[in-house]
């Protein structure tokens, strides 16, 4: 059988820097020995997320093709994570292959090589593609804990400070900017007397006060002072 081999890296700097591409193909490569596949073709997306969806790549898209003349009857990859953003795209894009009797082979799911053109392979499949969901959902909940603590306690997450706020002596900690934190509170004020958000923009430019740029306020910059957190 024809096989179609895909290896992919995440990140433009272990594609130039050949951290893993080379690596992944020589697994693969061992494994068809093992297996008895031809290889047909090899497909590397270089610096390519697994965010986007295999049809939403330059090599996903050519495994597809190779799938879809019957090139290749099987497709080898080093991890699930290699092909697949989440449960759903693996079990969608696998349910199909397993329609025209397409195998999927991981050479390393869990330490063990598993082989979709078997009952047991496809079972094992579909576990473990939820389990791999199971646990970017736990990692995002553990981030959103960890941030929500972090502002809990006054400290800066994520790159840009907050408007009405500024950076504190050491470095990580939160503190309110006094001139900020006044205009915050004229806004409202305007906002509560039934001013529009232009309108409110116009009052506080004929007062001499700018944005946090030294430009004209927009509708939206208004908008995200008053949706700023007040000390």
């Amino acid at each position: 059988m024809h096989a179609v081999l895909y290896i992919r890296v995440s990140t433009t700097e272990q594609a130039t820097e050949g951290v893993s591409l080379e690596a992944q193909e020589a697994r693969l490569r061992a494994y068809c020995t093992m297996r008895g596949l031809e290889v047909a073709e090899v497909v590397t997306d270089a610096g390519v997320s697994a965010g986007k969806a295999l049809d939403a790549r330059e090599g996903g898209r050519r495994v597809l093709e190779l799938i879809g003349s019957g090139a290749a009857g099987a497709v080898v990859a080093y991890k699930l994570d290699r092909l697949f953003r989440d449960c759903a795209d693996c079990l969608t894009v696998t349910r199909e292959w397993d329609r025209t009797s397409v195998a999927l082979h991981l050479v390393d799911l869990g330490g063990q090589t598993l082989d979709t053109s078997t009952a047991m392979g496809r079972f094992f499949l579909t576990v473990m593609a939820g389990a791999a969901e199971l646990e970017r959902g736990l990692v995002g909940e553990r981030t959103k804990s960890a941030l929500a603590h972090k502002r809990s306690k006054g400290e800066k997450t994520g790159g840009r400070v907050p408007y009405g706020w500024q950076l504190g002596a050491d470095g990580k900690t939160l503190e309110p900017h006094a001139g900020e934190q006044e205009l915050m509170a004229v806004g409202r004020e305007y906002r509560d007397a039934g001013l529009s958000l232009r309108g409110i923009a116009s009052r506080l430019e004929a007062h001499g006060l700018q944005s946090r740029s030294g430009r004209r306020f927009s509708a939206q910059g208004i908008s995200t002072v008053l949706a700023a957190r007040v000390a």
